[in-house]
């Protein structure tokens, strides 16, 4: 086969735990090798020394291609793309991901970037690939900006294509056993779609796919993911999707076809409780026998009005119960991910969401809640009214580098405000342990339990949060448990050890 030169591909480090192989690089590496290139793939997770790889395979490559998010990865990214262009200044660097489509300008005029590429990248830096290999113009290849003679170029758009048009992602590349031994198990990250049809304010999903759907077909997921779960002994698929059951029967029909494949693995994914809600017991149920273990929402908040400003009007609170019952009935786990701190949210707002989800938690012991800051992420709608009100909007990568998710960049939310907030959060998330600790506690935290239960709904239902001996007692009687499990050398249960 022509080999028409090498493409390096470069994942960075990020924070929090890897969930197996970066997709989005295997998903170019598909398309670059059905067109006839060499493809290296250099994932920061299981590489060490990646910094020495990248210059080694960089220097007779075509390009280093870098997928950037918004946050601590980029100091990764400016490491690695500095270092190729010390070593190797004749070697094209390229940024693409959501950060750098998000933030085109911004990313350009780094030194050490020559091209962004921007939304879908598969058609994209394969036709900069050819043009690179044949030495050929860069103006007419739509979806980048690049650099032309000192000024900076911004070609127009790509249209977003339809997935199933791609090659296959390279999951032969994949190192299996090298993510093994750096997550403790055998995990899959998988896309059955891109695209949501809501516009959420604080998203960026609709700035990229202009609330378009696109997703492959049933069949393709069910036969792709079972060969890919018993070729690779795969345990666990996490989807990627950002809104899995947006077409129910497609979604029903994958689990089915899951269920009946016979292949076991546990898999997970991301929805809103609208569509949940549209499904039957027995469809919720189904997700369940396919192996569906986990599922994450985006619920955020359970006032009206904030709802109202997130432009979230699919989001209602009764769905929200109704998607809690379903799921236990069905034994699923589910996260409600909430946020504080929006734009326009009052006290009186939290208060509304602290008290519904308490109640949500008391009623589904299926039920955890992931409560963060709101963060003013690139390209969100609500950017102009951020900066009304005071946000300082990043110029730079290096200031996007600083910003993590949960960081309070919010001018609203300071001093004593934020404080009570904290005092808050403190309570739910002590509330929320107490009503999963079960059978396995020590005496002593069942006797903390009952002793703070009723006056920790209390303070959550009457908003009272001064003198907080609840907390203090908590903690204290977490130290005993530790230090009498250290002596004893008994392990403790994972929800006692778990302190909020």
């Amino acid at each position: 086969m022509l080999n028409r030169g090498k493409v390096v591909l470069f994942y960075p480090p990020y924070d929090g735990p890897p969930l197996g192989a970066p997709l989005c690089l295997l998903s170019l590496a598909g398309v670059l090798r059905e067109a006839e290139f060499n493809v290296v793939m250099i994932d920061a997770v299981i590489e060490p020394a990646y910094l020495e790889r990248l210059v080694i395979e960089s220097r007779d490559a075509l390009c280093v291609g870098i997928s950037v998010l918004t946050g601590p990865m980029i100091r990764g990214a400016i490491e690695a793309a500095s270092r190729i262009k010390r070593e190797s200044p004749h070697v094209c660097v390229i940024f693409g991901g959501w950060h750098p489509t998000l933030c085109p300008e911004e990313t350009l005029r780094e030194p050490f970037v020559d091209i962004v590429v921007r939304g879908q990248g598969e058609i994209t830096l394969t036709e900069v690939a050819v043009a690179l290999a044949n030495k050929g113009p860069l103006d007419l290849i739509p979806g980048i900006s690049w650099k032309k003679g000192g000024r900076l170029v911004q070609n127009y758009d790509r249209r977003v294509q339809p997935m199933d048009t791609f090659a296959a992602p390279a999951f032969d590349l994949t190192d299996f056993d090298a993510y093994e031994r750096a997550t403790g198990e055998r995990k899959l990250a998988y896309a059955t779609s891109v695209g949501c049809p809501y516009a959420c304010n604080y998203c960026t999903d609709m700035v990229v796919y202009k609330r378009k759907f696109n997703a492959y077909e049933a069949d393709r997921v069910v036969s792709e993911l079972t060969g890919l779960v018993e070729r690779y002994r795969i345990e666990e698929v996490a989807l990627l999707d950002s809104n899995f059951p947006v077409d129910l029967k497609r979604a029903i029909a994958i689990a089915s076809g899951i269920r009946d494949s016979g292949v076991k693995f546990r898999w997970t994914f991301q929805a809103s409780t609208d569509f949940i809600c549209r499904m039957s017991q027995e469809d919720v149920q189904l997700l369940a026998d396919s192996g569906v273990t986990h599922i994450g929402f985006g619920t955020e908040s359970t006032s009206e009005a904030v709802l109202k400003l997130m432009n979230k009007r699919h989001q209602r609170v009764n769905e929200m119960y109704e998607t809690a019952r379903k799921t236990a009935l069905a034994g699923i786990r589910v996260i409600f991910n909430l946020i504080f701190g929006y734009p326009g949210e009052t006290e009186a707002d939290r208060i509304i969401t602290f008290q519904t989800m308490s109640d949500i938690g008391r009623q589904f012991r299926n039920v955890r809640f992931s409560p963060n800051i709101f963060t003013p992420y690139p390209g969100i709608p609500i950017w102009p009214q951020l900066r009304e009100l005071g946000v300082h909007e990043p110029k730079s990568l290096l200031e996007w580098m600083d910003m993590p998710l949960g960081a309070n960049l919010l001018p609203w939310l300071r001093g004593a405000e934020l404080a009570r907030l904290n005092r808050m959060l403190d309570y739910f998330l002590l509330q929320n342990q107490l009503n999963r600790q079960g059978k396995s506690e020590s005496p002593l935290t069942s006797l903390m339990r009952v002793v703070v239960q009723a006056p920790i709904r209390w303070r959550l239902h009457s908003s009272n949060y001064s003198f907080p001996w609840e907390l203090w007692l908590t903690h204290l009687s977490e130290r005993i448990v530790r230090r009498r499990s250290l002596v004893t050398g008994v392990e403790l249960p994972k929800e006692s050890a778990n302190a909020c």
